[in-house]
């Protein structure tokens, strides 16, 4: 009795495992292939509840992943994909800005009105009177700091420190001609080449004529004739 149960049990469990297989391979997409980025995957479609589904086998092979099987679990490493497209363009390097470029056009406007009027004085030995020397010096002073206020770029402070450099330059140069003149050292005072043969004046001059052009061009330069002496 016990071998007619056992035989009838068996019977219905292979019904089932029939029935399963068939009702699997029915769900089958029928005449559908998975393809990937152009790439056809050999693998079957199946269908439930309307849905699609692969395997994760065919998941693995989609993703170049790598499937590892554990007692109570299936484990899918998926590689993280390395971007190709190049790296975003570094921002361009920020020039000199219009309202320091504006001010400091200007300041160099008046240092060449002090280099020429300190000039004259040498080159013609005229005599002077008064505190123009002085005023001159704390006008240009004056427009140098504002011109520092302006300033508010990397660009504008390496711009301002070579103007500082010009300043300091003439200053003192400005302060020996007057220091001559009032001692009446006629061998500077006389001499008609004196202003030729100014090397010191001719720095403050190359220095000058180069902070103009850079002012106008919008963007930083250095230029050994706009440092300290």
């Amino acid at each position: 009795m016990n071998r007619r149960s056992n035989l009838g049990s068996l019977a219905l469990l292979g019904i089932i495992v029939l029935s399963l297989a068939g009702l699997l391979w029915a769900q089958r997409a029928p005449d559908k292939i998975l393809v990937v980025n152009g790439k056809t995957i050999d693998s079957p479609l199946i269908q439930i509840g309307g849905h699609t589904y692969v395997t994760v086998e065919t998941l693995a092979e989609i993703t170049n992943g790598v499937i590892a099987v554990q007692p109570d679990r299936i484990v899918l490493t998926i590689p993280v994909a390395t971007s190709s497209a190049p790296p975003p363009p570094s921002p361009p390097s920020e020039g000199l800005s219009k309202e320091f470029a504006r001010e400091a056009i200007s300041l160099l406007s008046e240092m060449r009105e002090w280099r020429g009027a300190i000039g004259t004085i040498r080159s013609y030995n005229v005599p002077f009177t008064g505190t123009w020397p002085e005023d001159y010096h704390d006008r240009v002073e004056a427009d140098l700091q504002r011109v520092a206020v302006a300033a508010s770029t990397p660009s504008d402070l390496d711009t301002l420190q070579l103007l500082k450099n010009e300043f300091e330059n003439l200053s003192n140069w400005a302060g020996s001609v007057i220091t001559e003149r009032q001692a009446l050292n006629a061998t500077k005072t006389v001499d008609p080449n004196v202003m030729q043969n100014d090397q010191a004046l001719a720095k403050i001059s190359s220095c000058s004529n180069f902070l103009s052009g850079m002012l106008v061009s919008g963007a930083f330069a250095d230029n050994p004739s706009c440092r300290r002496r």
